[in-house]
């Protein structure tokens, strides 16, 4: 209040105040029950200091050892009637305005006799309850007239002086934004003044006590003194007392008001935060109005080049506090605003030199010329005639941004002791700021690095419908080793890898990008599942010893029907059987973990049905510390045997489940797929003897096929690059006989098998050459092809996008 506050706190318990001008304990105390404002009248008196009261339980501090008793002052009674008594009050019970006396025991003030009065606040912040308190012993002269005295309310409608008391009422609350301030002053208003009284019909409105006991003669030389101080003018000798005093209590009060700014700021690394924290520390203690402006980079959370701001520098306005009436400011300076700033102007001189700039009244040139920046938006009203300091927000000698203090006429101008507060408050707040700048652009960093490591996996592959979620673990950074893929193969089939790297931060990211890569180039060769991870094991001896990683591969063959599974260390998938909705988790040879070495993978077969759902994760969304594990499998299994609408309904239907558990803090990857399967009738085959006459026997077989199938517009094509691919096979082929097949899926697709593993490729055939135009053909005219080795060859295969019905 504190500037309001200590003065209403001048007067001491010893000397008895004015009727009506009583010196106020305040006391403010918050949802829980705990003490959020201690005034320094609190202090004197309660006995507690503020830093010990701050944050302690308000009933721990204002113990109440019971009402005085009736006979000591026969007007007491009256007062029960206004509410509950003290106790109750803080202990959270009041919903409605009360008064009263109590007995405190003070620490070093022994028992003494308080006056007090409660008022429940209301509203979105978290202040609850307000207690006024003063020391009624204070109050009663030598001659008894005040013994009567005891607390109550009136509307402030029941008094003559209402005006003035509505205007003094704010200056004894705490120091607050004008918003929260307004809210509680209009409570106070409508539930009704404190007041003291005398008798049924005495009743004196309370106000803070200004001094008015003191002496008028040393008020007199305070303020000589303190004008002295203010114009720069050395003060005279018989005021020197006086002055020294008041520039001890100015460097106090401010060394004070950097102290309490320091702990309100830097709460969060969230940039937005801070920028509000750091408005919110200046209004209205210090200044009256606080812009802050930031170069476009640091808002980004991007680096930017080294060098002095120059009049091309882009500033965004990411915050506007103030004290006028809501809405003055926001349709001429709208937060979001981006500028540059020419060179005549006090901020162009702060943001390149990196020192305050001091304007103590802004004339109408100045006022002019300022607004000349804001294009069809008069700013002059808001600014002209008002002190205006622009202290630059910097750290490490790199000029961040700046904010722009204005003060209301009425109120005394910047000066040099300001300058030198606002450069400290401005060092302070932009430390903060870079270190939220920073850690904006690492967030951005990490976030870009994991999802350019995280496959885009489409929705639908070959026979199966896939849906994935990654989420980064919550206290770690959002980088880790967790990864999913899916891999397409020959023959319509789809391998499915869930992996986790232990650890977390970059070198487990770079780790798991590299196992990655490995794992795609390895299903690339059609290797078996518990050759592929043999392989990964061996290339993960190669790559060190630092890091171990747990892998879950699976290859589902949609025409048979069938998953070949293999496991390195990870939990076991989820299986939820379409037919009765059941779910299990599947019995896999556990296998130790890639990087152990020497040790064997075994793989299984199971059996599918189209509408099955194969659900693979990380142990990160099932594991919980001090939980069994067995609880998280437990409840996966559940949740992925819930009913949903679609795989992105399942997928969050199965985090909701297990994140709701708390204590997560590893990475989670999930991959889910829902095995459709691909019918009979949707394949064909034949077989080819080794016999150039074959190839036309291919080209009518492809014909008639695609015609039983209603995909006439693809004959011409098809025919065509199925002939192509036939024609080198039986080139090509050794011994066994070579192998046709068309597969009608979301796409067609055309494979060919033969016994020769030496993989084709494409060349670039000149007009006299006979050869290379086979594979340029099929390239020319496919949607996709490749070809990859099988265990007795290689197969060469394409795709046909299906006409629309």
């Amino acid at each position: 209040m504190d500037r309001g506050t200590d003065r209403a706190e001048q007067g001491t318990a010893t000397e008895p105040a004015e009727p009506g001008r009583v010196p106020l304990a305040v006391v403010v105390v918050d949802r829980d029950g705990l003490v959020s404002h201690w005034s320094r009248g609190a202090r004197r008196l309660f006995g507690t200091p503020k830093e010990e009261a701050i944050g302690r339980t308000a009933l721990d501090l204002l113990p109440v050892s019971g009402a005085l008793p009736q006979e000591q002052d026969t007007s007491y009674a009256a007062c029960d009637g206004l509410g509950p008594d003290l106790e109750s009050s803080l202990d959270g019970g009041l919903s409605y305005p009360a008064a009263g006396r109590a007995r405190i025991t003070a620490p070093g003030n022994g028992r003494v006799d308080v006056l007090w009065w409660a008022y429940p606040l209301v509203g979105p912040g978290p202040e609850r309850l307000l207690v006024l308190a003063a020391d009624a012993d204070g109050l009663r002269a030598g001659d008894g007239a005040f013994e009567r005295i005891a607390p109550g309310f009136a509307l402030h409608t029941d008094f003559p002086g209402s005006q003035d008391l509505a205007r003094r009422l704010p200056e004894i609350l705490p120091s607050m934004s004008v918003g929260e301030s307004a809210r509680i002053v209009g409570q106070i208003l409508e539930l009704g003044y404190p007041i003291l009284e005398f008798s049924q019909n005495d009743r004196v409105p309370v106000t803070p006590d200004w001094g008015v006991a003191r002496r008028a003669e040393r008020k007199a030389r305070r303020e000589r003194a303190a004008r002295a101080l203010a114009a720069g003018e050395p003060v005279p000798e018989e005021l020197r007392d006086e002055g020294e005093d008041l520039e001890y209590s100015a460097v106090r009060e401010r060394l004070e008001f950097l102290n309490e700014v320091s702990g309100r700021i830097g709460t969060s690394l969230d940039l937005s935060r801070t920028i509000i924290e750091v408005s919110r520390a200046v209004v209205p203690r210090f200044t009256d109005v606080a812009g802050t402006y930031l170069r476009e980079q640091v808002v980004a959370g991007e680096e930017f080049a080294d060098g002095v701001p120059d009049t091309t520098t882009m500033w965004h306005r990411v915050a506007v506090e103030h004290t006028d009436e809501p809405g003055r400011w926001d349709d001429v300076v709208p937060v979001g605003e981006a500028m540059p700033f020419p060179a005549h102007t006090p901020f162009f001189q702060c943001m390149t030199s990196g020192e305050p700039v001091l304007v103590p009244r802004i004339s109408e040139e100045m006022g002019h010329a300022i607004a000349a920046q804001f294009d069809k938006r008069d700013i002059r009203p808001l600014i002209t005639g008002r002190s205006m300091l622009v202290v630059p927000l910097k750290a490490r000698n790199v000029v961040l941004g700046f904010m722009i203090l204005l003060r209301h006429p009425e109120r005394p101008v910047f000066n040099d002791m300001d300058r030198v507060t606002g450069a400290e408050l401005a060092a302070r707040a932009g430390l903060v700021l870079d270190n939220a700048r920073m850690y904006t652009f690492q967030e951005n960093v990490a976030e870009t690095l994991q999802d350019s490591m995280l496959p885009h996996i489409p929705p639908r592959m070959a026979g199966c419908d896939i849906a994935t979620r990654y989420l980064p673990g919550t206290l770690l950074g959002r980088v880790g080793g967790d990864w999913f893929d899916a891999v397409k193969l020959h023959g319509g089939r789809t391998a499915f890898v869930v992996g986790d790297v232990m650890g977390h931060g970059l070198n487990s990211a770079a780790m798991m990008g590299q196992l990655r890569t490995a794992v795609q180039t390895m299903a690339g060769l059609d290797l078996p599942p518990a050759q592929l991870l043999r392989n990964l094991d061996d290339l993960a001896q190669r790559l060190g010893d630092t890091y171990l990683a747990t892998c879950l591969y699976a290859v589902y063959d949609p025409i048979a029907g069938e998953l070949h599974l293999a496991n390195a260390g990870h939990i076991p998938p989820v299986l939820v059987r379409a037919a009765d909705g059941r779910s299990e988790l599947l019995d896999l040879p556990t296998g130790a973990p890639i990087g152990v070495g020497g040790v064997p993978f075994e793989a299984v077969r199971v059996r599918v049905e189209p509408g099955d759902r194969l659900v693979m994760c990380t142990d990160g969304l099932v594991e919980v510390r001090g939980e069994d594990i067995g609880v998280g499998l437990a409840t996966l299994c559940e949740s992925a045997a819930h009913p949903a609408a679609s795989m992105d309904d399942a997928c969050d239907t199965i985090i909701r489940a297990l994140n709701t558990r708390g204590g997560r803090k590893d990475d989670v990857a999930l991959l889910m797929a829902r095995l459709g399967g691909i019918e009979p009738d949707d394949v064909a085959e034949w077989r080819l003897a080794l016999d150039p006459a074959e190839v036309s026997r291919a080209r009518a077989a492809v014909r008639e096929q695609l015609h039983a199938w209603g995909l006439a517009k693809l004959v011409a094509p098809a025919e065509l690059m199925a002939g192509e691919l036939v024609t080198n096979a039986v080139r090509h082929s050794h011994a066994r006989p070579v192998e046709l097949r068309l597969v009608r899926g979301d796409t067609l697709l055309c494979e060919v098998d033969d016994d020769d593993h030496e993989l084709p490729t494409l060349l670039s055939a000149g007009p006299l050459d006979e050869a290379g135009r086979g594979l340029r053909v099929v390239s020319t005219l496919s949607r996709e092809w490749g070809t990859s080795r099988t265990k007795t060859g290689k197969t060469v295969w394409f795709e046909l996008t299906l006409p629309r019905r």
